[in-house]
């Protein structure tokens, strides 16, 4: 008699463990759905940059030392006296012969970059006893000098406050 209520009590709960359980197509979608939810934002997010100049150097010959960015919105000191008349200037390290400076909450306007790869961070552009240079360099628009630097509306370019992407390669 005792095993007669435990069977029935064991077909009971297996009817009623059918009725509660949720399909397995459900409970996926389910999840993908929370899963979905959850890290939208984050991709979102991380996919919109904010607005600025964002600067990618490529060419540059190796890992060693720094990179220095100067982004200048007017002719004054551009670009050989960047300590002094630069409106932003960035110095960073290269990782993987590549490097970014990204320059936000600038105001609408023309600006010209200038960037060096400081080999031996220094804090200057080396040169040879022509005035060569011997480190890397660049600047916007990829603008060069016949004889020395560019000008500042060589290298100028219009920023409308917008995000704007720009790659530069360096000269050796």
């Amino acid at each position: 008699m005792t095993g007669a209520p435990r069977r029935a009590s064991a077909v009971a709960s297996t009817a009623q463990d059918r009725e509660r359980r949720v399909p397995r197509r459900v409970r996926w979608v389910a999840w993908s759905t929370v899963l979905l939810c959850v890290t939208l934002p984050a991709v979102a997010v991380a996919q919109v940059p904010c607005p600025g100049i964002h600067v990618t150097i490529l060419n540059i010959r190796n890992s060693t030392g720094t990179v220095a960015c100067a982004l200048f919105e007017s002719p004054a000191g551009f670009p050989t006296a960047y300590l002094r008349y630069a409106t932003n200037l960035m110095v960073i390290k290269i990782r993987a012969t590549q490097a970014r400076c990204d320059f936000l909450d600038l105001p609408p306007g023309t600006y010209a970059l200038a960037v060096i790869h400081d080999e031996n961070m220094n804090g200057e552009l080396d040169t040879n006893w022509l005035g060569i240079p011997t480190e890397g360099y660049g600047f916007s628009n990829d603008a060069k000098g016949v004889v020395g630097a560019p000008s500042f509306s060589a290298a100028s370019f219009a920023y409308d406050g917008r995000t704007l992407n720009l790659t530069m390669s360096l000269h050796y």
